[in-house]
């Protein structure tokens, strides 16, 4: 089995699922990633990147499975056309060398990014493919235009790929941290003392990537399938955060206008320092819609559950502890 990502927070979580199966584990990992995640675990590092094809071969040597759940996620970078080149472009790479290498199956990780939300007035499910040119940020439409890729060399090419859909993961080994764990630890640090009217779904990260497994299994080629948790709003998900850290919740809800000037002025001092904006454009654009999915075919098909959400925040939470990014 090769794990792309698999130092990373969910390519870390797939490959425990894997080896906690007695599965042999290879994990393609860049050269500058933290490896903490991997250290004890006993699977086989492959040092690669996604922009580097003859690395890429090298790692699928005598590969049988892949698990591709690599990918830049950042809402905002200095230069966006990394995350085009990382995830649509790489993708791209990655699953021609794999048919090249004569894989026989393999799980793409795609995103609930991928799929349309605007106008929805239900949890939108696998039927709501989104079109690249409506997508908000360079981070949605990477995904969107990887998600094609992948079904185009399916249809085309024959590649032997089921697409899953995570919705947003949180739990233990978020070592970046992702956007979202940026948004549990700047709330347990008392640094989100109010919110905008919006809503995501919650799922704990070992629930998603026990579904690659199960997609793996059970999953139908050229599929996608949606891996989520819980719709959870908010303002519910700060309140959370600050009953397990003590914190009092925050109840002053913000109008999105007045706060736009606000994320260009954080953008600029990013361009600056080169450090990732707490508040973006795109993040107050994507804040417009509930981001709000079922994973009900994934559970029908799959067999696939997930835990409650905040079981989630608190194993995060504990992480982050344990790990020093709390005091």
């Amino acid at each position: 089995m090769l794990v792309t990502g698999g130092s990373g927070f969910l390519g870390s979580a797939v490959a425990r699922s894997l080896l906690a199966r007695g599965l042999r584990v290879r994990a393609l990992v860049r050269p500058t990633s933290p490896r903490g995640n991997l250290e004890g675990l006993g699977c086989e590092p492959a040092q690669g990147d996604l922009t580097d094809a003859p690395s890429l071969r090298a790692a699928l040597q005598d590969v049988r499975h892949l698990f591709h759940v690599a990918a830049d996620y950042r809402l905002w970078a200095p230069d966006p056309g990394v995350l085009l080149r990382v995830n649509v472009d790489g993708t791209r790479a990655l699953m021609r060398a794999a048919l090249d290498a004569g894989v026989e199956r393999i799980v793409y990780t795609s995103s609930v990014a991928a799929l349309k939300v605007a106008g929805a007035t239900a949890p939108v499910d696998e039927t709501a493919p989104l079109d690249p040119d409506e997508a908000i940020g360079t981070y949605k439409r990477s995904k969107t235009l990887a998600e094609r890729v992948v079904e185009e060399m399916v249809a085309r090419d024959g590649l032997p790929a089921v697409i899953v859909n995570p919705s947003t993961p949180i739990g233990p080994r978020d070592i970046r941290p992702t956007p979202t764990g940026r948004i549990i630890l700047d709330a347990a640090r008392g640094k989100i003392p109010a919110f905008v009217d919006t809503g995501l779904n919650f799922a704990h990260v070992d629930d998603i990537a026990e579904g690659h497994l199960l997609a793996f299994e059970r999953g139908r080629i050229g599929e996608r399938y949606i891996l989520g948790g819980e719709n959870v709003f908010l303002q519910e998900f700060l309140a959370e955060v600050a009953r397990l850290t003590g914190r009092r919740a925050p109840t002053m809800k913000l109008p999105r206008g007045p706060l736009y000037p606000l994320a260009l002025g954080a953008e600029a001092v990013a361009k600056l320092t080169g450090k990732e904006p707490l508040l973006t454009v795109d993040a107050l654009r994507m804040s417009r819609y509930r981001m709000f999915f079922t994973s009900a075919k994934a559970e029908r098909e799959l067999g696939y559950r997930a835990r409650p959400w905040q079981e989630g925040v608190a194993d995060a939470l504990a992480w982050f502890r344990s790990a020093g990014y709390l005091a």
